[in-house]
């Protein structure tokens, strides 16, 4: 089955002058396999090319000679011969299949644009599936006799199902809700709100939280509503690895009363959280297809060695959780540090002092409230301190949020804040795929799109050292080791907050591990990798192995025998 997408917000045929109809050869034969249509997108008519997907050769001409890149001509894989689930319009992404819900949790995995939040959507009543024109609910249900779905479906149609739905973008939330958290949260039970540590900023303006404030914010409203289903979409960004086992338990909780499905890129996270995972595969932006469902430890390796034996179909390459770098790297000290103090009105940072070698890469390990980001502004020279720093170093910074207020297209900031090379083009802009968003509008821009255009802008400036705050939120698996085998590739000298410890533990040489007391009192030391992984996770107590199929770390239950095990050991990270 061939699948023609156009992407109209990029399509402008008037300054093109319709190249796509005039290199198709079957429009030369006298066939119209590219036509044009008036067509209703973001509320205006448009006269725009319409590509026939059953006349169409595949030869990729229209791709190759559109000058906004808006074309994809992708093939899905040769056993799929069914019916879509939803198709965005004429020429638009199509997905085939839906994940089941059931009792416990589900997991849905895969890469960013191939359905997982098309799927919550209408599985939670928001979206109406058309079957990729404009079906009836009879003919919906019709689909899903005899299957799984048939019964869900139906009360769906009816109404009949109260879902209860956390959306993945909740740095949005100040944007449509205003005033303070205690008003956002006046049905909140008080153990959620206590648990989730929403009490502590009841009185503060909604604008003013940081991401993972208002992901505990969005979580906590979510788990206080009466529903038959709930979905969590990316319930653990910004949250640090503590909340992200925290949440992951209350969501637990939550599924022993009612069926529960989320959609997360954390692995361990997922792990820890899922009882069955359905991978989501396909091409991105264009088609995306549900496997069967899989047990939680099967479907994390099966989607992490690439293959779907179901489908007989392989979606990428084995992912495999090895050391990017396998050579002892030299230790030249780059900057060196004295113990550092920073006094604010409410909170206090102490920072023993330490060395930073030379490309080398320094993973930051410790809870929210910290003062990681606080260490990364006195480097970039943001702050004025106690202590001394043996040098002054240019600094690149990728802040942990990241505006889209910015009028232009991706292409015009890359150029404003930085023309690049043809290395940068090579060695960063295309491993991200930020060329394929040349032409979009910032303002328009996914929370993964934008994440990756504010690391290319980051990683593309000349600088003695680079500092990623969170670079890994919004990505999916595959997009978090681009970033990390190219910081790796770069060979040059980083420091990396971040939460996902498989992420964290793939790219550092060393690791600065911070404890202390959230908002209150940080207190920070550089130390050897290993030391500092287990002392961090000695810390929030919890315990990781190693999956002997794939490498890949492992959480392991409270309690459970291999928990127990290492705890008594001391080896919270084997």
């Amino acid at each position: 089955m061939r699948i023609a997408v156009i992407d109209y917000d990029k399509c402008e045929p008037n300054k093109c002058g319709w190249q796509c109809i005039n290199v198709c050869p079957i429009n030369r034969k006298g066939e119209v396999c590219i036509g044009k249509e008036n067509l209703i997108i973001n509320g205006a008519s448009r006269e725009l090319p319409v590509i026939n997907e059953s006349l169409c050769i595949g030869c990729g001409l229209c791709v190759k000679k559109c000058p906004k890149k808006a074309i994809k001509i992708v093939n899905t894989p040769e056993r799929l011969k069914e019916r879509p689930i939803h198709r965005y319009g004429k020429n638009g992404f199509v997905l085939f299949r839906l994940p089941i819900p059931k009792k416990g949790v589900v997991g849905l995995l895969g890469p960013n644009g191939v359905g997982k939040t098309t799927s919550l959507r209408i599985l939670s009543g928001e979206l109406k599936p058309n079957l990729g024109g404009d079906a009836t609910w009879e003919e919906v249900i019709g689909v899903h006799r005899g299957t799984e779905l048939f019964n869900y479906m139906k009360k769906l149609s009816t109404g009949d199902v109260k879902a209860v739905y956390k959306p993945q973008q909740v740095d949005k939330i100040p944007k449509v809700v205003h005033g303070k958290v205690r008003d956002l949260v006046k049905g909140v039970q008080d153990d959620v709100r206590a648990r989730l540590g929403v009490n502590e900023i009841l009185d503060r303006n909604i604008e003013n939280l940081s991401g993972g404030e208002l992901q505990r914010v969005a979580i906590a409203v979510a788990l206080s509503k009466e529903g038959d289903i709930y979905y969590f979409d990316e319930p653990t960004s910004y949250l640090d690895v503590r909340e992200r086992i925290n949440v992951a338990k209350m969501i637990r909780e939550k599924s022993v009363s009612s069926s529960v499905m989320v959609v997360e890129h954390d692995l361990a996270t997922l792990d820890f959280l899922a009882d069955t995972i359905h991978i989501f595969y396909g091409e991105p932006a264009a088609f995306g297809i549900v496997s069967k469902p899989y047990t939680v430890k099967n479907g994390i390796n099966a989607f992490l060695d690439g293959y779907i034996k179901g489908d007989n179909v392989r979606i990428h390459d084995p992912i495999i959780f090895e050391r990017v770098a396998t050579v002892e790297k030299k230790k030249e000290p780059f900057v060196e540090f004295t113990d550092i103090a920073k006094k604010f009105d409410s909170f206090e940072l102490r920072v023993k002092g330490g060395v930073i070698y030379k490309n080398h890469v320094v993973g930051i390990f410790g809870a929210n409230g910290l003062g990681k980001t606080t260490f990364m502004k006195i480097l970039a020279g943001e702050y004025e301190f106690d202590g001394e720093i043996s040098r002054k170093v240019k600094v690149s910074y990728k802040p942990q949020f990241i505006s889209s207020n910015y009028d232009g297209s991706v292409l015009s900031i890359l150029s404003e804040i930085n023309p690049f090379s043809t290395e940068t083009m090579n060695t960063i802009i295309r491993p991200l795929g930020v060329d394929k968003l040349f032409e979009k509008s910032v303002s328009s821009l996914s929370g993964g799109e934008l994440q990756r255009v504010s690391i290319a802008l980051c990683l593309g400036r000349k600088a003695d050292l680079y500092l990623l705050d969170e670079p890994c939120a919004y990505l999916d698996v595959e997009q978090r080791m681009t970033v990390a085998k190219m910081v790796h590739n770069l060979g040059k000298t980083f420091m990396v907050i971040d939460h996902d410890l498989m992420f964290l533990n793939y790219i550092s040489d060393e690791s600065m591990v911070f404890t202390g007391e959230r908002s209150k009192f940080g207190h920070a030391e550089m130390m050897p990798l290993k030391e500092g992984m287990n002392k961090f996770l000695k810390e929030i107590g919890v315990t990781f192995r190693r999956d002997p199929e794939t490498n890949r770390p492992r959480a392991n239950k409270p309690g459970s025998q291999k928990d127990s095990e290492q705890k008594s050991s001391g080896v919270f990270y084997a």
